[in-house]
């Protein structure tokens, strides 16, 4: 485990959350709950058949013992998660919609969040990112002052001597062309969950290919109109733009470009302009730049609510789940 990722690990244990899985008949979600519960991260919930849950489990050859077991298919599981889509959706959903629904274990998990019953639910294993932000948009909904989801990726990142360092990339899986004030919005959602997760002092850098009028655009001027708007909704962040990415991390270059800002050659937060290029840099940094991802992370829900990549580990499942964990403890 990282320096980095043992620190929040502790945050997670020192703040217990209680923590629903939904995937039981998935081999490294059993797995996951299984460590989580063990190391004492959460108060770990596994929905779904437990004999599935059980079978599951041999497979992957963990013990369950300390993972609260949910039976999906309970008069009880049922009619909760029935009320609440009921409550959250009306007579936009038919009855066959609310039944298949209702029997859904995702949407059985963001109930159990919703009526607080749970702290966070992560899925996605096996299931679409879909079906994953629309459970938690139905029935968790977003944060007061809020407009859209967005997400950001913990990036630990590989230092001299073995120090590693730890940066936030956002928005680099949900809003595919963000307007200015979605971005704004993710710059100052993603500034707050990085000084939660790490304590220290956001620097959020407003990426571009222009910095500081060197080049005139549509897409620099949203960069520029959204820095603007971020600034405006949290003046004590340090937010600058628009800013090209050897401006914001290298100091001589930042000095260079930008000799006024406290954020040119320092930032810890990155904000892309749009998905393409977020995606492509999360990557980059991962496949040439040897730097670990963690998450998509969701932000912008009233509680806190996590998709998975498909092809996750165990690991990065335990990781994610983690993080959830501490963002929901500060969101209470």
């Amino acid at each position: 485990m990282s320096q980095i990722m043992e620190r929040i690990r502790k945050m997670a244990v020192a703040k217990k959350q209680r923590l629903v899985l939904a995937e039981a008949n998935d081999e490294r979600i059993v797995a996951a709950a299984a460590r989580l519960a063990r190391d004492q991260i959460a108060h770990v919930v596994l929905i779904g058949p437990p004999d599935v849950a059980r079978a599951t489990a041999r497979k992957a050859d963990v013990n369950l013992g300390g993972v609260e077991l949910i039976d999906s298919g309970s008069d009880e599981s049922l009619a909760r998660t029935r009320a609440a889509l009921a409550a959250a959706r009306g007579e936009r959903l038919g009855a066959a919609d609310l039944e298949k629904y209702a029997a859904d274990p995702v949407f059985q998990a963001a109930a159990r969040v919703r009526d607080g019953l749970a702290d966070c639910y992560v899925a996605g294993a096996s299931r679409t990112t879909a079906d994953v932000l629309r459970a938690a948009l139905w029935l968790i909904g977003l944060r007061k002052g809020v407009k859209s989801v967005s997400s950001f990726f913990l990036m630990v990142l590989p230092g001299e001597g073995g120090k590693e360092r730890l940066m936030t990339f956002a928005d680099c899986a949900v809003l595919p062309d963000p307007t200015p004030e979605q971005l704004a919005e993710i710059a100052t959602l993603s500034a707050e969950q990085h000084q939660r997760l790490t304590q220290e002092v956001p620097h959020v850098a407003m990426l571009s290919f222009s910095t500081r009028g060197s080049a005139e655009h549509p897409r620099v001027l949203k960069v520029r109109e959204a820095t603007a708007l971020a600034k405006a909704r949290r003046p004590d962040f340090h937010i600058d733009g628009e800013m090209q990415l050897d401006a914001a991390i290298v100091p001589s270059v930042g000095e260079r470009k930008a000799k006024d800002s406290v954020v040119a050659g320092h930032a810890n937060v990155l904000v892309f302009p749009d998905l393409d290029s977020g995606n492509i840099g999360y990557k980059l940094a991962q496949r040439l730049g040897h730097a670990a991802p963690i998450g998509p992370m969701l932000q912008g829900l009233a509680k806190q609510a996590n998709d998975l990549s498909r092809g996750c580990s165990i690991e990065e499942v335990v990781d994610t789940a983690t993080v959830a964990c501490v963002l929901a403890a500060g969101s209470v």
